[in-house]
């Protein structure tokens, strides 16, 4: 596995080797190990999920401003546009935010530390989004950021308004959210 820097220094694409041949691939998705000799970080992931979208499903920005989680991300089926905002107030790249492609042919993964909000847009006809948690899904905590803040700026590849849950149509400002310190 290797470690791709983005354009936020915190935030990882992870790339695994695959290896495979005409009966198909084989390649370690997790290991605790080389994320950690990788990135330097020791991080115990306590939850895993998976949710399933059709083309033009975005979800986000979603963050827990305590019991903040860190996510390992990575689609097995179909491609998505994933997105991490650093909400760290305290940070040089506050505000900011980096957009990747993951797909089941490109195998990458994305280390969203904690502090950052989160999101992805489905760019296929259907997606399997799997995704490891550093603590565990806490409502009391959880917030969204509207998807479509003109001061976020994402540049999202939709061509058109996109299918939200309501939670995500009721996502505040990014001005008036509440962040981490």
């Amino acid at each position: 596995m290797k470690a791709l820097a983005t354009a936020i220094p915190d935030v990882l694409i992870l790339e695994p080797k695959v290896f495979g041949d005409e009966r198909g691939f084989f390649l370690e998705s997790f290991n605790q190990r080389v994320f950690e000799d990788l990135t330097g970080l020791k991080r115990a992931f306590v939850q895993d999920n998976h949710s399933r979208s059709t083309r033009n499903v975005l979800r986000g920005i979603h963050y827990q401003i305590r019991q903040a989680q860190g996510k390992l991300v990575r689609v097995v089926s179909g491609e998505v546009y994933d997105v991490a905002v650093d909400l760290r107030k305290s940070s040089p790249s506050f505000g900011k935010w980096v957009g990747v492609h993951l797909s089941a042919e490109n195998h990458r993964m994305l280390w969203v530390p904690e502090g950052f909000g989160h999101a992805f847009c489905v760019l296929s006809e259907t997606a399997d989004f799997l995704y490891k948690t550093t603590d565990y899904y806490a409502p009391a905590y959880d917030r969204c950021i509207i998807w479509n803040d003109p001061d976020l700026g994402i540049d999202w590849p939709v061509s058109s308004e996109p299918a939200l849950s309501d939670k995500d149509r009721r996502g505040v400002r990014f001005l008036d959210a509440e962040v981490f310190a």
